[in-house]
């Protein structure tokens, strides 16, 4: 399934050493839903409260974009975000996959093209194509790129949905537990993110920033990626009228969203419909990213300590391959070389 793969421990599954899981976020949450339905004896500690309205997980925007993503970031993104689109279909089949749609206006056509070969997975359209796949957007863009694989999310609606399911399969989730790995025996994951900055010195935040919009003036089915050369754009549906517009990657670890990014937002969101311009402002908000240098995720192993970090803006999309990876080396001692490091 995962190339690279090796088993270097060689012993038997460590079979009844309970499974402690630090951080809710998407990471530890596909953590535990995953050990929880492997039979094991798994429990999901979380700093804050159960809303999480402070965990970088709640200001993502949840896309399932791995061929888009291809076009600025590594092939190891790419292949296990192709495995992640397979365990969402599996254990979440109401996942919206509808695809996602690229455009760009006609001034931008050479960054568009560019897009066009740094990706795969596509289907090219030309301005009726892209008027079929969203109404809405009939007569805006000359051409358009169609991923017809990829889907989205709605973060602060799936991430309970998984908690729930981890209860369903026997786990335990505790709120308000502020413990650090050494406080806990048995197998311990940490997917604090910047949280473990104290134990991880390479990590740094990554400020996205995000702007929650609603309007019933324009309807999308899919997200939808504007190729622009200084501020590329994606919008993402919501239910009820709403949409995410995002999202900035700054070298930054301020919190909040400046003026700049806003204008720019809400500019590129006008660049697609001049519909948005009339859409109500809902919420501002920005999550720092844990990322390393190379801007690629690690699993860090250390005996029965098990660090999952620097998913960088690709949470939604690595968590679940992942957890695979991680219940894989727990339950057999596979090695994925791309991602897996032994201490």
């Amino acid at each position: 399934m995962y190339q690279n793969s090796t088993n270097p421990r060689g012993d038997s599954p460590i079979s009844v050493t309970p499974i402690s899981v630090i951080g809710a976020g998407i990471a530890g949450a596909w953590q535990a839903l995953l050990f929880a339905n492997a039979g094991r004896s798994v429990t999901l500690h979380e700093r804050s409260d159960a809303a999480m309205t402070q965990s970088t997980s709640h200001w993502a925007g949840g896309m399932l974009a791995p061929y888009c993503e291809a076009e600025a970031t590594e092939p190891a993104i790419v292949r296990l975000g192709l495995r992640s689109l397979k365990l969402w279909r599996d254990y979440f089949p109401d996942t919206a996959f509808n695809g996602s749609l690229v455009v760009a206006h006609a001034r931008d056509r050479a960054d568009f093209e560019r897009f066009a070969r740094l990706t795969s997975g596509y289907q090219r359209l030309d301005a009726q194509g892209v008027s079929e796949i969203e109404p809405w957007l009939e007569g805006r863009f000359r051409e358009g790129l169609f991923y017809a694989e990829e889907g989205h999310v709605e973060p602060r609606k799936i991430l309970p949905e998984i908690h729930a399911r981890i209860r369903a399969a026997g786990g335990n989730i505790a709120f308000d537990s502020r413990i650090e790995p050494e406080d806990v025996d048995g197998i311990v994951i940490d997917c604090r993110g910047l949280a473990a900055r104290n134990e991880q010195s390479e990590l740094r935040g990554v400020k996205g920033e995000l702007i929650l919009i609603e309007t019933d003036e324009v309807e999308l089915k899919r997200p939808v990626r504007l190729i622009h050369p200084r501020f590329p754009l994606y919008v993402i549906p919501r239910e009820n009228h709403r949409f995410m517009l995002g999202a900035t990657s700054i070298e930054s670890e301020n919190s909040g969203v400046s003026v700049r990014s806003a204008l720019e937002l809400l500019g590129a969101a006008y660049a697609v419909h001049p519909a948005f311009g009339e859409a109500r402002i809902l919420e501002f908000g920005s999550g720092l990213r844990p990322a390393y240098p190379d801007n690629l995720p690690r699993i860090a192993i250390d005996n029965e300590r098990i660090a999952v970090n620097g998913l960088y803006r690709h949470g939604f999309l690595l968590a679940p391959a992942l957890a695979e990876l991680t219940l894989g080396y727990v339950e057999r001692g596979t090695i994925d070389n791309e991602v897996m490091r032994c201490a």
